[in-house]
């Protein structure tokens, strides 16, 4: 038995069943690159789901890790730390907003923003208590808590979990006549991720997220933006939602933001609505600690320093182009926006699994959403040549299968 077969056995043993990874087991990675515990090297083209952005063990980022460890990892909120103040105003100055709340994991922030939006409608715009509506797209991804996976339109996010909470209105993704139609006194809310990761790497029609700011503004209703798998990088910009030059009212960050090291999310907005919040209404043992607030502090500076959006920007277009000159029988379409790309296979040729199994055989791993995609998207520390490199693989797989 394999060094591989045997943790694989040991795994299967005593975990949940609530993953369908690839059979590969993991035990180191460097940048783009990551090795299995029987030595063999692949090539990363997942990224963590864009958590991995500023890829792995990064230097910068390890060192900071590092230095904090050495010195205090956790005090809670109950006590201030060295570090938090500062990387606060790090991020704060990064999505041009007054304050920021620091939580750990993305499903965090987003229950984050729900409760501020649902907050903020009651004291601010003077919704009547516990009427406040918040839209919500489907084919959505915001997370596994009890409450997000309620407003999922995926049926298995849901089977066995209900009753849901309350409060959310669904609509067709990328469709400003139903957004429109859907406002009421009631609305607080829109939340939205410029590009539908999970849901198949589904971007939405241009202008579409402008038209729906621009509703927003008009209708006091607060425009959230879900940028935990698109911003920071990864589709070419700072944040997805600056290629139609929009500015939520509400960001939401996560992955990249704890530098493939460590968990780290944040809801960003202004004074008006993070107002809304008193001590005892919202908090975490864990949120804002020193180890991840240094971690999130070098994870923003290497993504200024080595300029990733615009290396997303020039090789997230490169691989696309030349993904799309694949003249494939299996394939029906490529899409995206920076690196964050998905080849959709057409249905008869089977799912995307079957493509992502023999990927690794080449050394590429990735990972098939929504059964018919292909996602690729690798840390944007990616050099054009190790692009080449992928792409001969890919091509292989693709034309060959």
């Amino acid at each position: 038995m394999s060094k591989t077969q045997e943790i694989l056995r040991q795994t299967e043993s005593y975990s949940a069943s609530n993953y369908h990874p690839l059979d590969v087991v993991l035990s180191k990675g460097e940048g783009v690159w990551v090795w299995d515990v029987d030595g063999n090297k692949y090539m990363d083209m997942l990224a963590a789901y864009s958590a991995l952005n500023q890829g792995h063990r990064h230097p910068k980022i390890l060192a900071a890790m590092i230095e904090q460890a050495e010195r205090i990892t956790l005090t809670s909120r109950a006590f201030h730390n060295d570090r938090m103040g500062e990387f606060l105003e790090k991020l704060c100055k990064f999505a041009g907003k007054d304050k920021a709340l620091l939580m750990n994991t993305g499903a965090e922030a987003v229950e984050t923003a729900i409760k501020a939006a649902r907050k903020w409608g009651y004291k601010i715009k003077g919704v009547a208590e516990d009427k406040a509506e918040i839209i919500t797209c489907r084919g959505n991804f915001h997370g596994r808590t009890t409450t997000i996976v309620g407003f999922s339109t995926e049926a298995q996010y849901k089977d066995g979990f209900g009753p849901f909470t309350p409060g959310f209105v669904t609509i067709p993704y990328g469709d400003v006549d139903a957004l429109k139609n859907a406002i009421n006194e009631n609305t607080v809310g829109f939340l939205v991720e410029p590009i539908q990761g999970e849901g198949g790497v589904i971007v939405p029609p241009e202008g579409y997220l402008k038209e729906a700011a621009v509703l927003c503004k008009k209708h006091n209703v607060l425009f959230i933006a879900d940028e935990i798998q698109t911003g920071l990088g990864r589709t070419g910009k700072m944040f997805c939602s600056d290629h139609e030059g929009v500015v939520p009212d509400i960001y939401i960050l996560g992955k990249a933001l704890g530098g493939g090291v460590y968990p780290v999310s944040a809801i960003a907005c202004d004074d008006d609505i993070m107002g809304v919040f008193h001590p005892g209404d919202h908090g975490s043992t864990f949120g804002g600690n020193p180890l991840g607030s240094a971690v999130g502090l070098a994870a923003l500076e290497v993504l200024i320093e080595e300029k990733l959006p615009e290396k997303a920007a020039e090789l997230g277009s490169y691989f696309m182009d030349e993904l799309r000159k694949i003249d494939s029988p299996h394939v029906d379409h490529v899409r995206g926006k920076g690196l964050m790309i998905g080849v959709v296979i057409k249905e008869s040729s089977g799912t995307a699994r079957p493509f992502c199994e023999k990927l690794r055989e080449e050394g590429i791993l990735a990972k098939e959403t929504h059964h018919q995609v292909i996602r690729f998207a690798p840390p944007l520390v990616i050099t054009k040549e190790e692009i080449d490199w992928a792409l001969e693989r890919i091509k292989r797989v693709l034309l060959f299968r």
